[in-house]
């Protein structure tokens, strides 16, 4: 049975023999690395607004009108930039956003609609900003005494409310009280359906209705009205949240003016000043640096990504790369990233305390390589320890291959008589598959991406039998980072379907949530 995957980025073809497998190794790795690989390109300046610069147009919920427009000052008077705002009902805007493409930012007043977004290929990378939360707008000082939903369904109340089928606080209100089985009563109760919520405090405001249903955040700006909480009203949350239009036209521009309104010491100071409840979010900075550390062998699985998270983002990302327990041994030294995507999750455990968030994000497998043809007859583990052997493996303290690579032997029972064998260990893959090419070696166990490509001088013999020979990669970012929003959306951006298609290529397996393949004990 002969098996032929193709390379989507380089046209290349893995060929796969029942246990043989042929591969190739990555053209122009070069010499031997010796010393730890440092990938750190300036992203190029940020665009800088001219008189011919396009504004930014941002899609907005009109709950966040009176906030917006505070944040968007200052950032006009600190960067010169223009943005042009267009507010109003979620829906509509996610309508607008679909039919259109004309905007760069869109923010909702509920993460559902954003959701929905994603689902429909609309936007990119997402921003937390803040939660408003329902509440009952009466006038200041209550005077019909509202205090339950009891009371707003009584006959003599005016109730408002925006309509479900357009506003946020509507949606969030209809899908609340479905469950509890109070909706139909609470609509049939309801005197006037407005378009946004903002309609409906002016209502309250000017008389029009005794009370209507609101987000907290927007009576910031109505003195003359108070909230009142009423069950099963007060459950109600709604996530705040920006994010970048898929169809943006200008992804740098829009992503500096989201990192902006998301920062912890510009927007989300007026989001707190407005009544809402601000979530975490980064320091200012007009041009952020990350640092990566990454293992060597994840290298050609993730530089494309890098290089698109800076240009859209308009950051650098500076990323190490070694052995994974080089990596961890730094850390342990005191220099801690803002990120780490280790090579198996051994060497993410080991720094767990760091990075307590770390998801698996993609598997990688042990083969054994020979040169073309398998001129040694080597098909498993065991027969690495024929007499006069040359065999090369991972370096079991500095990366995770040679960690791996150990245990494997372990549980194959052949640990002693393969390290009889064994003429060198190193910290990564790429230095075996170089050895490999140059003869100085017969076999050699490796990552299946390590020795992508060269099936003109090498095959790869699969280690079947032994499911510890199988490597996962976490992502993690670290707890301290004052970049952390960032290094999120970084590992967002892994997480993306381009990258599982670069991962794939590149011979790794891609894990969703529900393919986790437990660690052996």
């Amino acid at each position: 049975m002969r098996v032929v995957v193709s390379h989507p980025r380089r046209g290349r073809t893995l060929a796969a023999v029942v246990v043989v497998l042929s591969l190739a190794v990555l053209f122009g790795l070069g010499g031997l690395l010796l010393a730890p690989a440092e990938r750190g390109r300036p992203a190029g300046p940020t665009t800088k607004p001219t008189a011919t610069t396009p504004p930014v147009v941002l899609f907005c919920a009109a709950s966040n009108r009176s906030v917006m427009e505070a944040i968007l000052a200052d950032y006009r008077s600190e960067t010169g930039r223009e943005v042009v705002v267009q507010y109003g009902p979620s829906q509509a805007l996610l309508a607008s956003l679909s039919i259109s493409g004309t905007a760069d930012l869109f923010l909702p007043a509920d993460a559902s609609y954003l959701d929905l977004a994603r689902a429909q290929g609309l936007i990119d990378a997402v921003f937390p900003l803040a939660v408003m939360r329902a509440v009952v707008a009466v006038p200041r000082g209550n005077p019909l005494g509202l205090a339950t939903l009891e009371d707003l369904l009584a006959g003599d109340v005016r109730l408002a409310m925006a309509n479900p089928d357009a506003a946020a606080i509507g949606m969030v209100t209809k899908r609340t009280l479905e469950a509890s089985g109070d909706w139909e009563r609470l609509a049939a109760a309801v005197d006037v359906f407005t378009t946004t919520v903002t309609e409906v405090t002016n209502a309250v405001k000017l008389g029009a209705a005794d009370a209507g249903i609101v987000y907290d955040a927007v009576l910031h700006d109505y003195p003359d009205l108070e909230a009142v909480a009423v069950e099963p009203l007060g459950g109600i949350r709604s996530q705040v949240g920006l994010a970048v239009a898929s169809g943006s036209s200008q992804p740098q521009a829009a992503s500096h003016l989201a990192r902006y309104i998301a920062a912890a010491d510009r927007g989300l100071v007026h989001y707190q000043e407005h009544d809402y409840t601000p979530l975490e979010g980064d320091l200012w900075d007009d041009q952020p640096e990350l640092t990566l550390y990454a293992g060597s062998m994840l290298r050609p699985a993730i530089e494309e990504t890098l290089t698109a998270f800076e240009a859209r983002e308009g950051v650098t990302v500076t990323t190490v790369y070694n052995g994974c327990g080089i990596l961890v041994a730094q850390m342990e030294a005191g220099r801690v990233p803002d990120a780490y995507f280790a090579c198996d999750v051994e060497f993410m455990n080991q720094v767990a305390d760091r990075f307590p968030d770390a998801e698996e994000i993609s598997q990688n497998e042990l083969v054994i390589l020979v040169a073309k043809g398998n001129p040694k007859g080597i098909g498993s583990l065991r027969d690495l320890a024929t007499t006069g052997l040359r065999v090369g493996i991972g370096h079991e303290k500095q990366c995770a291959m040679g960690w791996l690579t150990q245990r494997t032997l372990s549980e194959g029972g052949v640990q002693e008589q393969v390290m009889e064998n064994v003429v060198v260990q190193t910290p990564t893959g790429d230095m075996l598959v170089n050895q490999m090419r140059s003869g100085s070696l017969d076999a050699a166990v490796v990552y299946l991406s390590n020795a992508a490509g060269a099936g003109d001088v090498l095959d790869a013999v699969r280690i079947t039998d032994l499911p510890c020979s199988v490597a996962s990669q976490p992502y993690g970012v670290a707890a301290g980072s004052p970049r952390r929003r960032l290094a999120e959306r970084l590992g967002e951006e892994f997480r993306s379907q381009l990258s599982r298609e670069i991962f794939e290529a590149e011979g790794f397996r891609w894990l969703d949530a529900h393919d986790l393949v437990p660690q052996p004990e």
